[in-house]
């Protein structure tokens, strides 16, 4: 089990390593200017093995946002308001500044964000990640077509969000001065989202 263990964390360790190295190289001179192989030598590993931690050029990017693709769905699949623990927890993102908030003047978190949001490649990537995060949410809040509705608003409501605050914190505007104003949305929108949510267990058919 510790020997599991170690391989584990190795493994997460070289994905995030090689995954820095990549967005760094991104950063300096543009996605689309840098090849895999380029990743590849900088990070000391073979294409091939680069390959095998990340099947497409994107991953290399979108790893930093992958731990979030489930996270909806791990916070509803146990609550008894599922919104409201979707509320409280995107407040605590806001609170601590999560650059997935959006809420965030870092400048290499800036830096991420435009390059994520300037490549369309990345953007279309992205747009994967989303819609298999709105699917696990989707199963976690009882699947049919009700649960999925509800999902698809909810993943939406905390997209418009996030990409809200990083366009005012982008354009110049401090986090400081933007945090109200953005807490004050999430309050609404979460609040605008309570009914959307099917009854637990109800089985809608069309």
């Amino acid at each position: 089990m510790g020997e599991m263990g170690l391989r584990e964390r190795k493994k997460r360790r070289m994905y995030q390593d090689v995954s820095d190295i990549a967005v760094r190289l991104f950063l300096e001179r543009g996605f689309d200017a840098v090849s895999v192989a380029e990743v590849a030598a900088a990070a000391g590993i073979s294409k091939p093995t680069l390959f095998r931690y990340f099947p497409a050029k994107e991953d290399l990017v979108l790893h930093r946002i992958a731990d979030h693709e489930t996270e909806a769905a791990r916070l509803v699949a146990g609550a008894a308001d599922p919104v409201d623990a979707l509320r409280r927890s995107f407040l605590a993102g806001l609170e601590r500044r999560d650059p997935v908030t959006g809420l965030n003047d870092h400048p290499e978190v800036l830096a991420f964000h435009t390059l994520l949001y300037g490549t369309p490649s990345l953007v279309a990537r992205a747009y994967a990640h989303m819609e298999r995060s709105e699917a696990a949410l989707a199963e976690a809040l009882g699947g049919g077509l009700d649960a999925r509705l509800a999902a698809g608003q909810i993943t939406a409501v905390q997209r418009v969000l996030a990409q809200e605050n990083w366009r005012r914190v982008a354009a110049g505007e401090p986090v400081e001065e933007v945090a109200p104003d953005a807490v004050r949305a999430a309050e609404r929108a979460f609040r605008r989202l309570a009914g959307a949510l099917p009854e637990r267990g109800s089985s809608d058919t069309y």
